[in-house]
């Protein structure tokens, strides 16, 4: 036998084989992690809106994927350069000096973790929230330690390091609230006018579309602000996560349909002019 092959072929019985089982091995754990992390996601699914435990499952869920793997993945490579003969000694240290010198230069990448860390950790918003952070307002499509990606209304797409949120505002955590104001004239009735409104509301609440999203008891409050042109009514209600823009739209119309059928005057703005004649006569 050729000793080369001979070399080659003891060589295929021993690392190659390792090789190959570490390869294996590899590709099972992460299909196993995917699935695992699917399957979290899909076990907190509920058939209505998503709810809280549903969204930080899926933020964790994909977090869990992506970080998993690549330690997954990093620990296989350095287990495969051994067993090709390579040593990874100086690897390993030159990794974990490169490490330290990365760690200066890359401050903020390293603030940016931090930050997502603990926005996780406080579990301040999940993926599907809607969110208002560095100047940019809409839905979160993704959660990683170091970015937050954010679609907007237009559907632009921002993506956000977690270092640069300073203050979030989240409108969709746990519940959400609908405050309509609604203006009238100062001739107008405002008892009838509180009557009709609590009437519209008790409506709204026993829809069978827009009831079920709807958390508490329609408010009309009251006379919130009176100004030259109109009086303010105040309207609340509390909502599920993000329902609350729906709920407003159809409260909005119900109150104009029926503003119009019982003659209810809304304001508009008004103009008077005064003109003055001049005695041209001597």
């Amino acid at each position: 036998m050729i000793p080369e092959f001979h070399d080659v072929l003891l060589w295929a019985r021993s690392s190659g084989l390792r090789l190959l089982l570490i390869v294996l091995l590899t590709v099972l754990l992460v299909r196993l992690l995917s699935a695992l992390t699917s399957r979290i996601a899909r076990f907190t699914q509920s058939g209505s809106a998503p709810s809280e435990l549903e969204k930080r499952a899926r933020t964790l869920a994909g977090l869990l994927q992506t970080v998993g793997t690549a330690i997954i993945v990093v620990v296989a490579l350095l287990m495969g350069l051994r067993e090709i003969g390579l040593d990874i000694t100086p690897l390993l240290a030159g990794a974990g000096v490169a490490g330290l010198a990365i760690g200066f230069g890359a401050q903020s990448l390293i603030k940016d973790v931090i930050a997502g860390f603990f926005i996780l950790l406080e579990d301040q918003f999940h993926v599907g929230d809607v969110i208002q952070a560095a100047g940019v307002s809409g839905q979160v499509e993704r959660l990683s330690l170091r970015t937050t990606i954010v679609r907007d209304l237009q559907g632009v797409v921002h993506f956000i390091p977690n270092g640069e949120i300073k203050v979030v505002s989240n409108q969709t955590k746990g519940w959400s609230r609908v405050v309509l104001e609604v203006g009238v004239t100062h001739d107008t009735d405002l008892d009838r006018t509180l009557t009709i409104l609590a009437d519209e509301a008790r409506l709204l609440a026993g829809d069978a579309g827009i009831g079920p999203l709807l958390l508490d008891a329609p408010q009309v409050l009251g006379v919130e602000a009176i100004t030259d042109s109109q009086v303010t009514i105040r309207m609340l209600v509390k909502t599920l996560p993000s329902k609350q823009w729906e709920v407003a739209r159809d409260l909005r119309r119900r109150v104009k349909l029926r503003f119009d059928r019982e003659h209810i005057p809304v304001p508009y703005p008004h103009r008077i002019v005064l003109t003055r004649s001049e005695d041209t006569t001597a």
